[in-house]
């Protein structure tokens, strides 16, 4: 186990720089990218709590560049992003001080199903959000108290660990709101954002950071997050959609099986 202080070599840099590229990619098109980073720092010897922080801390950029790049898709939905935001930086805050408060093994064995279960509804949305378009009156609101509670739960995930927390959030409003893929993706980016920044600054005040490793994440992430968005807003819908679905299998089994 390293000193949170010791000196990265030119190689842990690179590698660290590397994953923290594929990391914001990944986030910006299907979110996931902490299952590449997180074991990276725990690879070069930082202890689990260190490495989740200053994981969490790095990412925090790329997740910005994410949304931005997505910036397009997401007029029109002031009030959405301002409702979304909000409900997740208080879960985001919630999973925050969880995870300074309790064993870092508290949700290992729920999360791989929480994964797998967010993956098959991705994969049934379309149908899911007409069989909720057919039951939904007119007068109804488009942010119902479910959809409003799954975005604070998640926010509490994406606080204390976050692996995949996009594509629980894609399962969510994919079923709940009417809207194209794209601009429900843009929607996710800024959320994962704020639940990221949020849980960041609590890491800063009060948790053990290693600083450089967090650094090259970020600046690896603030490339892969732009890159994310050219690629995942070229992508037709189905496309999207199944690229969610296999990335968040994969994920989950990984998790499940590890």
């Amino acid at each position: 186990m390293r000193a949170d202080d010791e000196a990265v070599n030119p190689v842990e840099a690179v590698a660290i720089l590397a994953a923290g590229f594929a990391a914001g990619t990944i986030n910006t098109i299907v979110g996931s990218g902490s299952l590449l980073t997180f074991p990276t720092l725990l690879a070069f010897g930082y202890p689990p709590v260190v490495a989740n922080v200053s994981n969490t801390v790095g990412l925090v950029p790329g997740s910005i560049s994410g949304a931005v790049g997505y910036r397009r898709e997401l007029r029109g939905q002031a009030r959405r992003v301002v409702l979304f935001c909000a409900v997740g930086a208080a879960g985001g805050l919630t999973g925050a001080v969880l995870l300074l408060a309790l064993p870092a093994t508290s949700f290992e064995r729920v999360v791989p199903f929480l994964v797998l279960g967010a993956c098959l509804l991705v994969a049934l949305q379309p149908r899911l959000s007409r069989a909720v378009a057919d039951r939904r009156s007119a007068t109804a609101r488009e942010h119902p108290l479910p959809l409003l509670g799954g975005v604070y739960l998640t926010g509490i995930y994406g606080g204390y660990f976050g692996a995949a927390q996009g594509v629980i959030l894609i399962a969510l409003l994919g079923i709940f709101l009417p809207d194209d893929i794209q601009r429900l993706n843009a929607l996710k980016n800024v959320i994962t954002a704020v639940v990221n920044g949020i849980a960041g600054v609590v890491f800063v005040l009060v948790a053990p950071i290693s600083w450089l490793p967090a650094l090259l994440l970020g600046a690896g992430a603030i490339v892969g997050g732009q890159v994310g968005a050219l690629v995942g807003r070229r992508l037709p819908p189905t496309a999207l959609r199944g690229i969610i679905v296999v990335v968040g299998t994969v994920v989950g089994l990984r998790l499940l099986l590890a």
